[in-house]
């Protein structure tokens, strides 16, 4: 059995819907497809289509085999574009994960600007904060702020992620704008159950000099998207990565507080499986976020 020609038979006469169609695409006898098919069914010793003489549905068994098949055949017509011609298309379907407050200022953007040069390639995300095991759950990438994760992975740099503190111009009238760090114990401070230390605030003055601050506030939560929000609707002071804060800060409904104290400093990373060929849609996608990072946020 030709497993290519059977995976190929297969794929066409789901997408076809039958096999009479199917073989009309192909230019081949239905006898022959139909044949393809069933020793391809054979061969795994499963039943993959449910037959009848008026629709054609697949099993349960099909259905999985079908989703594998047609990114086997997307990876295979990938590997011959990238050996015949140094102009990849990127095809198929890419498995991202991110974190929520990523993915949605930064990587949704990202990801609609680069679809739009590669249509046939499918994006399929899971937005989590936990670190995922790209390997064990079949991820092609993920996009990472601070710790890569498993030696076993490569990681390339994007850029560089900045704690922010933040507030609206309604807070800081109506409490007044802290001067210096001591300031900070007396106003209300919204924190980040996912910071390293979410009860402390490390802060650095000009000299280099380490400050600690210890936030309580009204607010506490796993969200920096919705510790945002409330800070915009006049809470607190928040202190957030920059691309989540940049947009209010940009149309003034944020402003900075005590913009002369750095804040945390943490890199950004695109990774991915080392042991896994590095496919072209990867490939083109972690270029591409290479150059979107480098641009001005928008």
């Amino acid at each position: 059995m030709d497993r290519f020609a059977a995976l190929s038979a297969f794929a066409a006469v789901v997408d076809a819907g039958s096999f009479v169609r199917a073989a009309e695409r192909r230019g081949l006898s239905t006898t022959s497809l139909s044949r393809q098919v069933a020793e391809l069914e054979r061969h795994l010793g499963a039943r993959l289509l449910n037959r009848t003489t008026r629709r054609l549905s697949l099993t349960e068994s099909g259905q999985a085999f079908y989703e594998r098949c047609v990114q086997l055949l997307a990876d295979l017509a990938e590997a011959e574009t990238l050996a015949g011609s140094a102009a990849a298309t990127a095809r198929g379907t890419l498995r991202l994960t991110c974190s929520h407050a990523l993915g949605v200022q930064r990587l949704a953007p990202a990801i609609a600007r680069f679809v739009a040069r590669h249509p046939e390639l499918r994006f399929d995300v899971s937005v989590a904060e936990r670190t995922i095991d790209l390997v064990e759950e079949g991820f092609d990438l993920a996009v990472r702020v601070g710790a890569v994760g498993s030696e076993a992975l490569v990681a390339r740099r994007l850029g560089e992620m900045r704690l922010v503190m933040a507030a609206s111009p309604a807070y800081l009238k109506a409490r007044g704008e802290p001067k210096t760090v001591a300031d900070l114990a007396h106003c209300v401070l919204l924190t980040y159950a996912h910071a390293p230390t979410p009860g402390v605030w490390r802060l650095t003055d000009a000299r280099g000099r380490p400050h600690r601050v210890h936030a309580t506030g009204a607010l506490h939560a796993n969200s920096g998207d919705l510790l945002a929000a409330a800070a915009v609707a006049g809470l607190g002071i928040v202190r957030e990565p920059d691309f989540i804060v940049a947009p209010y800060l940009a149309d003034g409904r944020l402003v900075p507080v005590l913009s002369g104290f750095g804040g945390e400093r943490s890199d950004i990373w695109a990774v991915y499986p080392s042991r896994r060929h590095l496919s072209a849609k990867v490939r083109l996608f972690v270029d591409h976020l290479v150059q979107e990072f480098a641009a001005p946020q928008h």
